[in-house]
């Protein structure tokens, strides 16, 4: 698996793709759904737009960055990758504390963090792909025609 290397202005054009936009916008409906209707006394409308916004900005980066480091050992690899762990730590964990020390909400941390992680590595994951819908189903399809 290639993983390249964005600018940051690439980096920034890509948040700008229609179908992240729309898995983004899709996933908020979802949470403000949530937030709006389980009682649920850590989930609002607030860290909703912080934990979901954050994910959207910097997962795709910190999963990139760590299999960038994981897979070619650039300089300082290592240090990359306690990097990209930190801030996905303040995008899962630290807002989470900070906004509900600041509401004065009862915080679920453990609850929260097991919810959270896998769904910002997964989402990471999912906007990784550096390019258009159609690039990215042409190139599921290849792959599926390699393993017949």
């Amino acid at each position: 698996m290639h993983i390249q290397h964005l600018s940051t202005r690439a980096y920034i054009v890509e948040t700008y793709r229609p179908w992240k936009l729309f898995t983004f916008i899709v996933g908020m409906i979802f949470l403000f759904y949530g937030a709006l209707n389980f009682e649920i006394p850590d989930w609002d409308v607030g860290i909703s737009i912080l934990m979901g916004s954050l994910t959207y900005l910097c997962a795709p980066w910190a999963v990139r960055t760590i299999l960038h480091s994981l897979l070619n050992r650039p300089h300082f690899w290592l240090l990359w990758i306690v990097i990209a762990l930190v801030v996905s730590w303040i995008a899962v964990d630290g807002v989470y504390v900070l906004y509900h020390t600041a509401v004065g909400n009862i915080m679920l941390r453990r609850d929260n963090f097991f919810i959270s992680f896998p769904s910002y590595l997964i989402l990471g994951f999912l906007w990784l792909y550096a390019g258009s819908l159609r690039e990215l189903m042409g190139n599921i399809r290849s792959l599926a025609r390699r393993t017949e």
